[in-house]
């Protein structure tokens, strides 16, 4: 295989070397410029996405994941606890699954905000999440979407919420909990707390996605990627 060194300069070529040096082929053995890097970033990006989305959006995505389901409250573990010894844990069953629920139909959201987010990506970018850790990218992402996916995520949530009957949920495990005497517990603002879960377990999983892209060769599925994360023999 004939050896060419990086036209990009020597120090670009240290950050390629340094980041995918558990890849297995060195990067300074792979002839690229900078805007073949930056395209192979956003391809790698748009597969870690476009996945993770995939993925929580389908039924039992969050729920059957234990990485990323969401779970009771804290603020109001006690009602779950208390609710189970009394014979009641189906109620706080339905409530657990239909938070899940809402974060799965939800999630689709998330793919246009990250579309764009690649679409802005620049050279500068690039370099940063190139210099950064296993996730920079997703580091990028949360930096530049998670206020405008919050936004987006919350009202979809909570008609979400509406649909799979979380409100209910919560209504009918918490009147069952205040039922027994000398019981009471504090309120929680389920929009915002499945908002965020949900966001959290999103995240989580792109950075999942691009640990994969970055270190195992067979999750890099197209030319480019193998060119950039560790070139192609």
């Amino acid at each position: 295989m004939l050896v060419v060194m990086l036209t990009v300069g020597t120090a670009y070529g240290g950050f390629l070397s340094d980041l995918f040096k558990k890849g297995g082929t060195a990067a300074s053995k792979v002839k690229l410029d900078e805007s073949t890097v930056t395209a192979g970033i956003k391809e790698a990006l748009s597969l870690a996405t476009d996945k993770t989305v995939t993925s929580l959006s389908s039924l039992d995505g969050y729920f059957a994941n234990k990485s990323v389901k969401i779970v009771m409250p804290e603020k109001i573990q006690k009602v779950a606890d208390t609710l189970g010894k009394f014979g009641f844990q189906r109620q706080v069953d339905d409530f657990v699954l239909s938070m899940n629920r809402a974060a799965e139909k939800a999630a689709p959201v998330a793919r246009e905000h990250f579309v764009d987010a690649i679409k802005q990506m620049t050279v500068k970018d690039a370099r940063k999440i190139l210099e950064g850790g296993d996730t920079a990218a997703t580091d990028f992402f949360r930096e530049k979407t998670y206020n405008k996916l919050y936004d987006s995520f919350k009202p979809t949530i909570s008609d979400s919420m509406d649909h799979v009957g979380v409100t209910n949920y919560y209504k009918d495990m918490m009147g069952k909990f205040t039922a027994i005497p000398f019981m009471n517990a504090a309120s929680v603002d389920l929009d915002d707390y499945v908002t965020n879960e949900a966001l959290d377990g999103l995240f989580h999983m792109v950075g999942e996605e691009e640990k994969k892209i970055r270190k195992d060769p067979a999750a890099r599925v197209t030319d480019l990627l193998k060119e950039v994360f560790g070139g192609a023999t």
